[in-house]
């Protein structure tokens, strides 16, 4: 099933990135192009990523958990 219609992206193509090592959205953006345009697939490809990520093991990253560490400066 096409998931992007933006960019022809499929939930195969997301199973994919997941068993490649895909963390989260925006690096799911960033090999697959889903999400990029005009952004109402988001929550499905959500959806479909996370459930990739625990069929095969991996810790799913949530839409509202951001992509990246924070590094907080000692005061």
């Amino acid at each position: 099933m096409y998931v992007c219609l933006c960019n022809a992206v499929t939930e195969r193509d997301i199973h994919e990135a997941a068993a490649a090592g895909c963390s989260g959205m925006p690096e799911l953006t960033m090999r697959t192009g889903c999400g990029a345009c005009c952004g109402s697939c988001v929550a499905t490809a959500c959806e479909v990523l996370a459930q990739a990520q625990s069929a095969s093991g991996c810790e799913a990253a949530t839409a509202d958990a951001p992509a990246f560490a924070v590094i907080a400066r000692a005061a």
